[in-house]
C-alpha cells in the first residue's frame, strides 16, 4: 500500500445525547453508547470488557467517566 488513509474521528453526532454505560446484572456484559435525550432510544456504539476499552471509548467520542451515566 503506497499510501496510508488519513485516521477519521467517529461519525457520530452526540447532540441531543447523553453517553450512557448499560451493564446485564446477570452476565455482567458492559456495552457503551449514547442515549437520546427524548424518546430514550439507545445506541449502542462499543462492548467494554476492561478498562483500556473503556479508556478508548471515552478518548474517541470526547467523553470524560463523570458524564457516563450507568444503567442496569
Amino acid at each position: 500500500m503506497l499510501f496510508k488513509r488519513p485516521k477519521m474521528g467517529p461519525a457520530f453526532d452526540k447532540t441531543g445525547k447523553v453517553p450512557v454505560i448499560r451493564a446485564s446484572i446477570c452476565t455482567g456484559e458492559k456495552v457503551a453508547g449514547f442515549k437520546e435525550v427524548k424518546g430514550g432510544k439507545f445506541h449502542e456504539i462499543a462492548l467494554i470488557r476492561t478498562d483500556a476499552d473503556l479508556k478508548e471509548f471515552m478518548r474517541e467520542y470526547g467523553v470524560s467517566e463523570s458524564e457516563i451515566k450507568t444503567e442496569w
